[in-house]
Parts: structure tokens; sequence; C-alpha cells
């Protein structure tokens, strides 16, 4: 049981540096940009596609590109925090993973609506990034969940550990 939870732990960091990574990458370009990454046309196809299904203008469309990029980089940021609370808890013992589920509740939110606008314009590649992106956040969502059930089997094992013998495990209030 415990080489699941090293794997686990591996994969779960690889897939946070990979979106610390690549959306750090991409909003620092948006952010950069004096269009906030508009003239990327590839990139940003699903800031036209949800400016054009709200019927945004084109200062609007500017500051949902802002919003966009400044949301990414807020998940970039807070998996590079879960990966540096990882090496922490090397240490401590204990990492904090709601940084993580936050972050991944952000990609998926994110990606949803990117993958909208790329099935209506029948663009199958951009779909393709959107697909990859969102299974690689189920997939960490699947492995937070295995993480945290072995860590409540391995603190319930300690618990029953730390009992003397023949006394209750459960107490009522009074």
């Amino acid at each position: 049981m415990r080489k699941v939870s090293v794997a686990t732990v591996v994969m779960l960091m690889g897939i946070a540096l990979y979106f610390a990574v690549s959306w750090g990458i991409d909003a620092l370009r948006a952010l950069t940009s004096p269009t906030y990454g508009l003239e990327d046309v590839w990139h940003s196809q699903y800031i036209f596609g949800i400016g054009s299904l709200l019927g945004f203008g084109p200062v609007a469309l500017i500051r949902l590109a802002a919003f966009f990029a400044t949301v990414k980089l807020a998940v970039a940021v807070i998996c590079a925090l879960h990966v540096i609370d990882r090496f922490y808890s090397l240490t401590t013992g204990k990492p904090i993973s709601d940084l993580l589920e936050g972050a991944l509740i952000l990609v998926v939110l994110i990606t949803i609506a990117s993958a909208g606008p790329a099935i209506w314009s029948h663009n199958p590649e951009l779909l393709r990034e959107q697909v990859i992106q969102l299974a690689l956040a189920g997939l960490a969502t699947a492995l937070g969940m295995v993480e945290r059930n072995y860590r409540k089997d391995s603190d319930a094992v300690a618990a029953t550990a730390d009992t003397p013998q023949g006394a209750r495990w459960f107490t009522p209030w009074r």
C-alpha cells in the first residue's frame, strides 16, 4: 500500500507542475501582451467564442482576455505552491491538498468554458488540447481521493494502535 501512495504523490506533483508551467507561461504571455493574448488567434479562440456568445465588443473582449489570463496565472501560482508544499511536507508529513483541489476546480471550469467554443467552431485540434487538460484534472482529482483515502486509513490504524487494550474507541459527549 505504501508504493501506491508514493506513486500517487509523484503523479500529483507531476500534474501540478504541468499546470504550473504550462498555464503560467500562457498567463504571462497573455498578461505581457498589449492585447492580453488576443493576437494569438489559436489560443484565444475561446475568448472570441465566449465574447460572440455574450455579444461583447472590443473593449469587453480585452477585459475578458485579461480575466482569463489572471485566472490562469492564479492557477499556476496555486499549483506551484502545491509542489512547494509537497516538498515541505516531506519534513512535516502532512500536505495541504486543498490547494490543488481548488486549482483543479478552476482548471475544470476554464477548460469547459474553452471547450465549448472549440466544439461550436468544429476545431478538433483546439478541442484535443482542452480534453487533455480536462483528463489531467480528472486524473489528479481521482488521485487526490485515493491519497485522502489512504491517509484516512493510515490515521485510523494509528488511532486504534494508540488506544489501550479494552478501551472504547468512542466516547459520547456528556
